[in-house]
């Protein structure tokens, strides 16, 4: 980390407490909605629902911005956003509020996330897959740390916990504010449309973010299939945690050295497929023992049951950590360096939305699974792992994805 200029070392701070102030709140806000405010499931679903959309379907706002206006200045706007949106979801408990709370915090989302990922990939220079490593150590780790808190301050009550997280992107607002040195915005020749027109226009780039779908399917899977699988296993409800703390032990450790590994051996297409494929692989431990039980046979059983769950995160958290930085690192390199924000912006938007279509085939292979077949869910995930990896190496052959300059001496 002391490797890298201030500037990055404050987004990596920054992005340990945005995921820290994040799922601090987030993963108990449905809780709190349906029972301490007695809404219906119809009514959270419309709460939940609309803050997604605010920040999926808004990521392009907000990499346009960080094009035009500057990403310091997106970023730090993103972040008192959701310091408002927070603040207002402890405040207040009527409906409109809420949904300004959710619209608020969502359009936050939009607006640092692709700004941030500009202002990594501009300030890394040739180490960007070293940088997103990093950065994908300190959002892993606020992931875990984040519900821990919030599952503390949620002895005191709910409105503790909103009120922390809105204190925790004050004050990341006001670092970045004081910290984060401003960059010269290049003069664009073009319209926020012309923009938008020249990557959609951008066929290889738009087949690459779909080749995506199924990273983005089988990481959200983290939340869902794993845990869900780990406590049917186990019988336990706590089993989820340890997925989730060795998943992030995993990340901590072996993170830089995999990326550093890889990053001058072959090509990043050839490791993200590797990844993606891993990914897949991930899922066939926790299929081969699916439908059966821990439960009855003492400590000793569920453990044993809980290791093929446990194995497939760690594979899959494994394929995560060898894909992802190169991923990132490619993105940008599809066009102009001007576009970095909007390139990234649309990415999350059109990865972003086919894995809510990915997620939702996952779903319904869940529910499906419990009538007699157990293993559907994660055959999908298998499914998703492979064609991904196949898409990927399909743009390589086809010479689609940005290659790697190498510099000449004379």
């Amino acid at each position: 980390m002391r490797a890298f200029p201030l500037a990055i070392r404050l987004l990596l701070v920054n992005q340990l407490g945005v995921n820290i102030g994040f799922y601090l709140l987030i993963p108990y806000l449905a809780t709190h909605l349906g029972e301490d405010l007695g809404m219906s499931a119809a009514v959270v679903g419309i709460v939940l629902g609309v803050r997604n959309l605010s920040q999926q379907g808004l990521f392009i706002l907000g990499g346009s911005a960080a094009d035009r206006l500057g990403a310091r200045g997106v970023i730090i706007a993103g972040c008192a956003l959701r310091t408002v949106g927070f603040a207002l979801f402890a405040l207040g408990d009527g409906l409109p509020v809420l949904l300004a709370a959710s619209i608020l915090s969502g359009l936050a989302g939009a607006l640092f996330n692709p700004a941030v990922r500009a202002y990594l990939a501009a300030e890394a220079g040739d180490r960007k897959a070293e940088a997103f490593a990093l950065f994908s150590i300190f959002a892993t780790t606020g992931a875990l740390v984040g519900p821990l808190i919030g599952s503390a301050l949620l002895l005191v009550d709910f409105r503790a916990s909103a009120l922390t997280a809105a204190a925790i992107f004050a004050l990341l607002t006001a670092a970045q504010a004081a910290v984060l040195p401003a960059r010269e915005v290049p003069a664009s020749k073009s319209s926020v449309l012309g923009d938008w027109r020249e990557v959609l226009a951008n066929r290889a780039f738009l087949a690459f973010s779909l080749a995506m779908v199924g990273m983005f399917t089988m990481e959200n899977q983290l939340y869902l299939l794993l845990p869900d699988g780990a406590r049917r296993a186990t019988g336990w409800d706590g089993a989820a945690g340890i997925v989730f703390l060795a998943g992030t032990l995993a990340n901590l450790t072996l993170q830089m050295r995999i990326t550093r590994s890889l990053k001058e051996r072959g090509t990043r297409a050839r490791w993200v497929a590797i990844g993606l494929a891993l990914m897949g692989a991930a899922f066939v431990p926790p299929m081969a023992v699916a439908g059966a039980s821990g439960t009855g046979g003492g400590a000793g059983r569920a453990a044993l049951a809980l290791v093929p769950v446990l194995a497939g995160a760690l594979l899959l958290y494994v394929g995560v950590m060898i894909a992802q930085p190169f991923v990132m690192e490619l993105i940008p390199e599809f066009g102009r360096a001007e576009l970095t924000g909007t390139y990234f912006g649309i990415f999350y938007v059109v990865s972003g939305i086919a894995a809510a279509v990915g997620n939702t085939v996952v779903g319904w292979a869940m529910d499906a699974g419990t009538h007699g077949a157990p293993w559907l869910p994660w055959a999908c995930c298998l499914a998703f792992g492979l064609a991904s990896a196949a898409g990927v190496g399909w743009l390589h052959r086809l010479r689609a994805l940005p290659v790697r300059a190498v510099a000449v001496t004379a």
